[in-house]
């Protein structure tokens, strides 16, 4: 590639709390929504007796392994990681009157232990978990108390951190509570589409007053949202496909609306008539959402398609989507459709959406990687998926796209969102277990750390083209 990326860019990857941290009821953390869901996001509740296994309880043990995984991402030579910080560590049932100090000084050993290795922190403040208690005692999202105890909850976080951190992201992929209710706002997951938006209504309220308490508190510091970016092309150019399309298209793009432009778009007015859906807002959250964040940050992991015609067409499952397939494109081990070249057009199409930086925060490829004869993990496929997603990321740099930054989702192998397995994995290291739990926890460097490795320090200039 002869375009290097800017030197401003930052290189790095993502993870999230409950999917590497372990110890999860340890210097008194509380539990969380997480903690009850030992099959993934689509699996069933457990409120589980002590000793039930659930294998988030250690995942990868990062809580007590930082140093050691914080080092092998410096190797590689990360500019910034993204983390998540555990709600529950830091106030235990999510309305305690003062937070958990023990939790608040395990997050500054780590930043700190970043700041060693001149890693900048990226820090989601909400990743798909809340303080179990806020999901039991108030319906998660759908109290308008949840509200206060984020913002309390955030400003805490502000307040502690100014000096260590300045890029925040308040929820980690805010849309997914259109198809998972429990994960993405802790509730019931048969709950009414009223309860549904009203919640989403106070999430993006509560967002706002997070990025307002960010701007009071650390003026240098920069705040974004995070949604999952699961753009959808028409199947066919029937002007009733790319009508629908553009429906589909807006259920996710509503948040990032909201977020950025600090109001309701008018298309939700019929969306919500249709729906029999009447949202209480108050004066105050409408002067609330007017406070808009710095940056747009997103997930990509496929595209799919959408028609008002199917027919037998072949449905595409992935990230807690369920769409069309295209028939263009190759899938992952899991369903997952790889498109680079829609990496290309999601950037160039929020940033005319928006006219704001954008970060892409989790991008990977999640497979059954297995150690050969010599104890090594040849991951070319890996190699592959991200060197032609990184490809067309620089294009869109040249396109004109203001990127700040790109971060893998799981540097390190970690335990799975969807599914909570370990096997499937989307690290440049390899950790020693198992889906049941065994193994040494031994890390251990693919063959796409060297080449992760060989990108960063080229400024992208060591990625290939596509093949004609």
């Amino acid at each position: 590639m002869s375009f290097s990326f800017p030197e401003s860019f930052l290189w790095g990857g993502a993870t999230a709390a409950n999917q590497i941290e372990g110890s999860h009821k340890k210097d008194g953390k509380g539990l969380s929504t997480s903690d009850v869901q030992p099959f993934g996001a689509f699996g069933e509740l457990v409120y589980r007796e002590e000793g039930d296994f659930n294998i988030k309880d250690v995942a990868i043990d990062f809580y007590n392994r930082y140093e050691e995984d914080i080092a092998l991402f410096a190797e590689m030579g990360f500019t910034c990681l993204r983390v998540s910080i555990a709600w529950s560590r830091i106030f235990p049932n999510g309305n305690d009157s003062e937070p958990n100090e023990m939790g608040l000084a395990y997050y500054d050993r780590v930043f700190d232990e970043m700041a060693k290795h001149n890693i900048t922190p990226v820090v989601t403040i909400s990743h798909y978990e809340m303080p179990l208690n806020l999901a039991d005692k108030y319906q998660g999202w759908a109290s308008r108390e949840v509200i206060g105890f984020f913002e309390n909850y955030a400003k805490v976080l502000f307040k502690r951190y100014k000096d260590k951190v300045k890029l925040w992201l308040t929820f980690n992929e805010i849309n997914v509570t259109l198809h998972e209710p429990f994960t993405g706002s802790g509730l019931p997951r048969d709950c009414s589409e009223q309860t549904r938006f009203q919640a989403i209504h106070h999430q993006l309220v509560g967002s706002a007053k997070a990025v307002k308490a960010c701007h009071d508190i650390i003026p240098d510091a920069k705040i974004g949202n995070m949604i999952l970016g699961a753009i959808q092309y028409p199947l066919t150019c029937k002007p009733e496909d790319v009508m629908h399309t553009l429906t589909q298209n807006r259920e996710w793009l509503m948040f990032g609306d909201i977020q950025a432009r600090g109001y309701y778009p008018s298309y939700m007015t019929r969306k919500f008539k249709e729906l029999g859906v009447e949202l209480n807002i108050t004066e105050d959250d409408t002067e609330s959402l007017k406070e808009t964040i710095d940056f747009i940050s997103f997930s990509y992991y496929m595209s799919g398609c959408a028609s008002t015609d199917p027919g037998e067409a072949e449905k595409a499952s992935g990230n807690m989507l369920n769409i069309i397939a295209n028939p263009y494109l190759e899938a992952s081990e899991w369903g997952w459709q790889i498109d680079p070249v829609g990496l290309r057009y999601l950037l160039n199409f929020l940033y005319d959406r928006y006219q704001l930086p954008l970060f892409i925060v989790e991008n990977g490829l999640g497979a059954k990687d297995q150690l050969d004869e010599n104890g090594e993990v040849i991951d070319d496929y890996r190699i592959q998926y991200l060197n032609d997603h990184l490809y067309q990321v620089g294009e869109a740099v040249q396109d004109g796209v203001p990127v700040m930054g790109y971060t893998s989702w799981g540097p390190i192998d970690l335990v799975s969102a969807s599914t909570a397995q370990m096997s499937k994995r989307y690290g440049f290291i390899y950790v020693d277990r198992d889906d049941k739990g065994n193994g040494s926890l031994e890390r251990k460097r693919k063959k796409s750390f060297h080449w992760y490795k060989s990108v960063i320090s080229s400024r992208g200039q060591a990625l290939q083209g596509p093949k004609q």
